[in-house]
């Protein structure tokens, strides 16, 4: 994991504000870029956080304060697009002086309350909050003591992926104890606010409809030969779509992501299949991957190959999405400019698609269905 850290996440997220700059304006393009530097940002305070048992405090340190200064770098650089305003007051020397001269009431008068003891009482405490970016477009306090960063890493980070419980350790510690990659796990995410799912490697995941109260974003991280299914939360009663998705580091698996209001990311995804129906899909650094969209924008690849594209099943849309216009076979490559038709991107034929209840049977599992079967029902071969 640290080599991991240090050689691919922070060095990629550094690469990734560099280039804010030169994101157009047009189309919300630049903002979600923004946003997607967030959530990795986030990402990599929950891993830092989880690793804090078996760190040396020498590297929680170092990576704690690696963290921040992302952020700041964050800040710095959003704030140089950010708008500016034009009209500022400035300070005169008079009315300085008079300030100076006025005596304090509060000193003439020791049983005086201050005006707004509130406003005293958040200001005095301002100093000991850990640093946090608060939107894109300016520049968030932050802590000046690198102690209090990393004291809250794991109070306040781990809790926002996973509340109270690690969902993961317990995924982990279920195939540890000799579940192997037989049988399905429904981690319930019943103490969370959001849905992240990492580092696990043949196993077959069902996110139940209990985890509807959880779908203020998900992610999906460092997974190998893994079954996904994440539809139920998104489409349970009194739940909701996922506001953003984030897809990252995914080998040899098969994702049902569910459904997103907003962006979904995806990042360095190979030899999987991906089924998802978003307002936004923006893909990066993939390699044979078939994607079952239903998108209502153009889908934007960059440096990908040999992606294909197909309709997302209809037995996983709902009846708005029915109603919707599908531009999932109108994908705009970044890295190809020129008239002709990209050679990176590709319509799979209806021949070759998954149906949709071949999906709904190979993804409900079974107590004695291997995962491996289940990759190879929905099209993919044993992953690396």
């Amino acid at each position: 994991m640290i080599r991991y850290l240090t050689y691919e996440i922070i060095p990629g997220l550094q690469e990734q504000i560099d280039l804010l700059p030169s994101f157009s304006t047009v189309g919300g393009e630049q903002q979600d870029a923004v946003d997607h530097v967030l959530s990795g940002i986030s990402q990599l305070s929950n891993r830092v956080a989880d690793a804090a048992d078996f760190l040396p405090a020498y590297d929680q340190r170092t990576y704690s304060e690696a963290v921040k200064d992302l952020r700041d770098k964050l800040n710095k650089t959003t704030a140089q697009f950010a708008p500016r305003n034009r009209f500022q007051f400035k300070h005169r020397t008079g009315n300085a002086t008079a300030a100076t001269a006025k005596p304090d009431t509060r000193r003439l008068n020791p049983t005086a309350t201050p005006a707004n003891p509130v406003a005293d009482g958040a200001a005095s405490s301002s100093t000991s909050k850990p640093a946090d970016v608060k939107d894109s477009a300016g520049a968030a306090p932050t802590s000046s003591s690198n102690d209090n960063d990393n004291n809250n890493l794991k109070s306040n980070d781990s809790a926002t992926a996973t509340g109270s419980k690690n969902y993961n350790a317990e995924i982990t510690n279920q195939t540890r104890s000799g579940a192997s990659s037989l049988g399905v796990r429904r981690p319930s995410f019943s103490t969370a606010r959001d849905i992240m799912l990492s580092g696990h490697s043949g196993v077959h995941i069902v996110v139940p409809a209990s985890a509807s109260h959880a779908t203020s974003a998900g992610s999906l991280l460092d997974l190998n030969r893994c079954v996904i299914d994440m539809t139920a939360p998104t489409t349970a009663a009194g739940g909701s779509p996922f506001a953003s998705l984030v897809l990252l580091d995914i080998s040899g698996c098969a994702i049902a992501a569910g459904h997103v209001d907003g962006p979904v990311f995806v990042t360095r995804v190979r030899d999987s299949a991906v089924v998802v129906a978003a307002r936004q899909v923006r893909i990066h650094d993939c390699e044979n991957v078939v994607f079952y969209l239903h998108c209502v924008s153009r889908p934007i690849i960059e440096n990908c190959k040999g992606v294909r594209f197909a309709r997302a099943p209809e037995a996983y849309l709902t009846d708005k999405e029915k109603g919707e216009t599908n531009l999932f076979d109108q994908v705009d490559d970044f890295k190809w400019l020129k008239t002709t038709a990209s050679p990176n991107w590709s319509l799979l034929p209806e021949s070759e698609a998954i149906p949709g209840d071949v999906w709904k049977q190979a993804l409900a599992g079974g107590p004695a269905v291997a995962v491996d079967d289940t990759l190879r029902m929905l099209g993919i071969g044993k992953g690396t």
